[in-house]
């Protein structure tokens, strides 16, 4: 079957069965950062995707993950979209939270330091940067720590919770702070001023858990057609983004949303993560297991979690055994292999 024609009939099948929707139903999702990995959000959102499959989604920005996970808690928040490093930490205490799919499953963060700070071992002593204590950056910076072999207390390394990524690369490039724990395409635009990449994530393959779908299981059991329209709008914005022929569109749209003044910024950040998206995005069991490896030497209780008992992979089982996924990625004229 030609290319096109396939790509026509994927498409044909994909609103055959979002046609089956019924009256939109009003949906909040959250997200703790704001990176181009929020791509297939926006691009579910902006596309009318969500509306396709009977959605009338909120997009909505909370500052941190622990914030999020706490009006999650509370039923303010049903679906989060990243935090699942966050609901590792607050499984101790009990938060019924199910990670329900993983875009992204690895360090996807770099450190980036002062011209005069050339190798991690110089770290010590010295003052690295992140959005705050307690949320997915801080265990970004952690991860990044222990693979340096360098440890908070005994190389007197301080942690300063400043907020998102613009303004941490500007307490960077202010001389705040000696170094600072930033997204890939940020990190690239502080290099071409000098910086220095002590912590390259392009180079280092670490466990983590970077973009998550995360819901509370009480929703999951109670809205489970729901929760498989979100990730139905989700994964085709995921496909329309990482198909090349959109490459112009998405950029843009990350720009808009990023408010950034430099587009070069903007396509760096698109090429890294069209190159770290999980086409097919199970749950990412090996992230966590690395979160809670770490998180366990502060809060013991947090080892005697069931890693297996935070996740419900049904949902993108279902869809990848039904061909939907793939459907979706040959929508674009892609494989998701």
């Amino acid at each position: 079957m030609k290319p096109m024609l396939a790509a026509l009939l994927a498409l044909a099948l994909l609103a055959m069965e979002a046609a089956v929707s019924l009256a939109a139903t009003k949906l909040t999702i959250a997200h703790p950062t704001v990176n181009p990995r929020l791509g297939p959000l926006w691009i579910a959102d902006v596309n009318g995707l969500f509306k396709k499959y009977g959605i009338d989604a909120t997009i909505l920005f909370v500052r941190n993950a622990p914030l999020m996970i706490a009006a999650m808690k509370t039923g303010a928040i049903p679906i989060a979209y990243g935090g699942g490093s966050g609901i590792v930490g607050a499984s101790s205490a009990e938060i019924d939270m199910r990670v329900l799919a993983t875009f992204t499953g690895r360090m996807t963060n770099n450190v980036v330091a002062r011209p005069g700070i050339k190798t991690p071992q110089d770290l010590r002593g010295k003052t690295l940067d992140i959005q705050g204590v307690g949320g997915t950056n801080w265990m970004a910076a952690l991860l990044w720590l222990e693979h340096f072999g360098l440890d908070t207390r005994r190389d007197n390394i301080l942690l300063k919770g400043t907020g998102e990524q613009v303004v941490r690369a500007q307490a960077l490039e202010a001389g705040r702070v000696d170094a600072a724990v930033i997204d890939m395409a940020f990190s690239k635009k502080l290099a071409a001023r000098g910086f220095n990449i002590i912590g390259d994530s392009d180079k280092t393959e670490i466990p983590f858990t970077g973009v998550d779908i995360v819901a509370t299981r009480g929703y999951i059991e109670g809205q489970p057609e729901l929760i498989e329209n979100m990730l139905k709008a989700i994964i085709e914005g995921e496909a329309y983004m990482i198909a090349p022929a959109n490459r112009a569109a998405v950029i843009d749209l990350i720009v808009k949303k990023m408010r950034l003044k430099e587009p070069l910024t903007a396509e760096e950040g698109y090429n890294e993560t069209v190159r770290t998206l999980a086409r097919k995005p199970y749950p990412a069991l090996q992230g966590m297991r690395n979160v809670q490896r770490l998180l366990k030497t502060q809060n013991p209780r947090i080892g005697d979690v069931n890693i297996e008992d935070l996740v419900d992979s049904r949902f993108i089982k279902k869809l990848d055994e039904s061909g939907f996924i793939e459907r979706a990625f040959a929508a674009q004229g892609l494989s998701a292999k």
